[in-house]
């Protein structure tokens, strides 16, 4: 019986039909090899090195560096999934710097400036040896409320309510450790918790949840977005809110939503456009901000304020949030954008990793905090910049080149 394959055969140079495992070697040589998994690098370098080492106000990155002392003093500096051999310092070198960190003058440039070169070695950071990456802005977003709801004060901060669980999964089957999910119990059910629409139609109301009503629905959701907050009460007295949980949903970014509606240009995007967008269609605000499901409990802060993931109080303009998985808590870190945000003049100073965010990710990316209010958002939502940063490790730490 004559044979008819639906495909003719592939040939080899010598007009040979190849093997099947020849064949398949073929296709798996013209793939594109899967990009390298992200992984810190660290080159020693010079301070002479750091552009604008010698003009800035070390003083200012010294107080914030004090504050990370205790903690650093006591366990050393250690990332979550450190590059191999790499060795950020033990607790007592962090201790012996720390010590002499608290006998520098406060507010003396000079003596701060002498005392990082006296301690510490700066290694540039990298990806793979990439060393450009993204750096962002953040800031604590001040609104208007009252603790009752009247007149103009209609949008309620909630706290966490009492039927919200979460499941660590990894209890469950070990290949699921370190995931989580969020939802409440219904009938003996697990079910997801309700998204934002969900909550904004009325979901959680009559359960004495609100902490504060605030008279603007933007400014609630960016609070969201931000997870901090100081809330200025119509009697006068200021309430700091911070991050308590969420309802378990994915964050969609509402500005991709814009752009998938042809009603934003993926260039003009910043925190600033989308805010104006908003407030030019209050009649499409709601439905665009309900396309993001995420929503975020609340809780009131007394204290020091705002608080970063490291658990000590944020200074502005010095401390920085980084990708915890690759950069510790506590350590400096020289920081040199390629230009400032809205095209000002680019950064060149000295930051402190104090804190982390969901979109903070990588070995080469930070997120600055500009401070409080208006004029530290109008910073933080221009800020989209490319740059690179040094970490300033200390001198008696055996840190590996990689």
């Amino acid at each position: 019986m004559e044979r008819r394959d639906r495909f003719p055969p592939f040939l080899n140079s010598c007009g040979r039909p190849f093997a099947a495992l020849a064949l398949v070697l073929l296709f798996a040589s013209c793939a594109p090899p899967p990009p390298p998994e992200p992984r810190l690098t660290l080159e020693p370098a010079k301070f002479g090195a750091l552009a604008g080492w010698e003009t800035d106000n070390q003083a200012e990155a010294l107080a914030a560096f004090l504050l990370s002392c205790p903690a650093l003093a006591e366990s050393g500096a250690r990332a979550k999934s450190p590059a191999e051999g790499a060795n950020f310092g033990s607790a007592s070198d962090w201790q012996a710097a720390c010590e002499d960190a608290g006998t520098v003058p406060a507010g003396d440039d000079a003596a701060a400036r002498a005392f990082f070169e006296r301690r510490f070695t700066p290694y540039l950071a990298g990806d793979n040896g990439e060393a450009e990456g993204l750096f962002t802005g953040y800031y604590v977003p001040e609104l208007k409320g009252s603790k009752t709801a009247h007149g103009p004060y209609r949008v309620p901060l909630h706290r966490v309510p009492d039927d919200l669980v979460t499941a660590d999964l990894g209890q469950f089957s070990e290949d699921l450790a370190g995931k989580r999910i969020v939802g409440r119990v219904e009938k003996n059910r697990f079910i997801p918790y309700p998204a934002r629409s969900e909550i904004d139609a009325g979901a959680l109301e009559g359960r004495a949840l609100e902490i504060v009503y605030v008279d603007d629905p933007v400014d609630a959701f960016f609070l969201h977005i931000q997870g901090s907050g100081r809330v200025v009460l119509d009697d006068g007295h200021v309430l700091n809110v911070g991050y308590a949980g969420g309802n378990g949903r994915p964050y969609v970014a509402i500005g991709r939503e814009l752009i998938a509606r042809g009603a934003m240009a993926k260039e003009d995007v910043t925190m600033q456009s989308i805010r104006a967008w908003l407030e030019a269609h209050p009649g499409q605000a709601e439905e665009i901000m309900e396309a993001n499901p995420s929503y975020v409990f609340f809780r009131e802060i007394d204290g020091p304020f705002p608080i970063g993931g490291a658990g000590i109080a944020l200074t502005p303009e010095r401390s920085l949030a980084v990708d915890r998985r690759f950069v510790p808590y506590g350590v400096p870190l020289w920081l040199a954008t390629d230009a400032g945000p809205n095209g000002t003049k680019p950064l060149a100073r000295l930051m402190i990793a104090q804190d982390t965010g969901g979109a903070i990710a990588g070995p080469v990316r930070g997120d600055v905090f500009w401070g409080f209010g208006a004029a530290a958002g109008g910073i933080a939502g221009r800020m989209k910049d490319q740059g690179r940063y040094y970490l300033l490790l200390p001198k008696t730490a055996a840190v590996a080149n990689n």
